[in-house]
């Protein structure tokens, strides 16, 4: 089996495994959480896009992978863990951590929107043997990133419940 089929069939597995995952597990106790601790919940993931900085060090993914697509995916990749940072660190302050939940959401989607176009330009499934252990970002942590920017933007759309559990955890606030 040639190295393009492998990385999309690892792809397409991946994306089935992670949203097989999520809507049985993840996304049912995001949907009972109320809005702010669902989409801190989501962010504290993110905030871990730092990783993707590792396709700038050279070395690391081999000398074939073209510059255009490793400067594009890191530092977006950077840009959204620090958004998703920040909406960890104003979450007392409400109106700002919206603000910053729709930033982080809207920048990280269009992250992996540039990603992927760059990624088909350079032909990337082609050379997937050159990333070395970063193969590891685009078959297991993109769709996990993909799949939780569209949850958070779903759960932004649903309609506040009426009944949240409190802060303690315990009780039922109205």
């Amino acid at each position: 089996m040639s190295t393009p089929i492998i990385f999309a069939v690892q792809s397409v597995m991946s994306y089935l495994a992670w949203l097989l995952c999520f809507n049985t597990y993840v996304l049912p106790k995001l949907k009972l959480m109320d809005r702010i601790a669902a989409q801190r919940a989501i962010a504290t993931l993110h905030s871990f896009r730092f990783i993707g900085l590792v396709v700038m060090v050279p070395g690391i993914v081999g000398d074939h992978l073209p510059l255009s697509l490793a400067s594009v995916a890191g530092s977006w990749d950077l840009v959204s863990g620090l958004l998703a940072i920040f909406v960890l660190i104003t979450v007392r302050i409400r109106p700002l951590f919206w603000f910053f939940v729709v930033t982080f959401n809207l920048v990280g989607i269009l992250d992996l929107i540039l990603t992927y176009y760059h990624a088909v330009r350079v032909n990337l499934p082609s050379i997937a043997g050159q990333m070395g252990a970063a193969y590891a970002i685009p078959i297991l942590f993109v769709p996990l990133l993909t799949i939780t920017h569209v949850a958070a933007v779903y759960l932004m759309l649903l309609p506040q419940r009426a009944m949240a559990l409190s802060d303690d955890g315990l009780t039922i606030a109205s």
